[in-house]
């Protein structure tokens, strides 16, 4: 089961989420006497409010409160498992602190302090995605080279809009950027390993080059 905590946390986590967002009553931002969730309108985080923003009770509310705590804890448990498979002490120490900080941050976004820990859990997942993303250009694996920086620059324009005020633009990218990092996160966890990144000893036998 240990095996496939990753993989069960990112599940439990979209499964609870959507079944939130089907039990959300309406309004956005944009237009606060709409009816239900619009995907390219709310923002996940409408979903964490007693009431929705057309007034009305929020039923899906606790649904979602546990979809965002699957989340943080399957964030957690992936940097942790990436931190094993570093070669050095310095990024496993790393990664294991990103681990525990996402896990923390990302689960007080559902709390009144929801402003402060979405910028605290992004810029702590962006740091623990860049050093994973340094070491896998220095490894073979080809298509993660490219899922990398395309996550990081995903991140980076999410947080930008977010800075920015352009909601609109945001409302989108937040659903962008959360599926390409889970696919990504899912690709990592269960399609590399420690050898991926083991740094290549002088003179000894070449590592077979892998499409991953």
């Amino acid at each position: 089961m240990a095996k496939y905590s990753v993989l069960l946390c990112v599940a439990l986590s979209l499964l609870l989420l959507v079944t939130a967002a089907g039990l959300y009553p309406g309004g956005s931002l944009g237009a606060p006497r709409s009816d239900g969730f619009d995907w390219s309108q709310n923002f996940i985080t409408n979903l964490f409010g007693a009431r929705a923003l057309n007034g009305a009770a929020n039923p899906g509310r606790w649904w979602a409160v546990a979809g965002m705590a699957f989340h943080a804890l399957g964030q957690g448990l992936f940097f942790r498992h990436m931190s094993r498979k570093m070669p050095t002490r310095h990024a496993a120490a790393v990664l294991q602190g990103v681990g525990g900080a996402n896990l923390l941050f990302s689960f007080l976004v559902v709390t009144p302090l929801h402003d402060a820990m979405v910028h605290l859990s992004s810029a702590v997942a962006l740091l623990g995605l860049f050093y994973v993303t340094v070491f896998v250009f220095r490894s073979r694996l080809r298509w993660f080279k490219f899922g990398c920086p395309v996550c990081l620059l995903l991140g980076y324009a999410t947080l930008y809009l977010y800075g920015a005020g352009h909601w609109g633009a945001l409302a989108i990218m937040q659903k962008v950027s959360l599926g390409s990092a889970l696919l990504l996160v899912v690709g990592l966890e269960y399609f590399t390993h420690r050898d991926d990144f083991a740094p290549p000893h002088p003179g000894g036998p070449k590592t077979p080059a892998t499409t991953r």
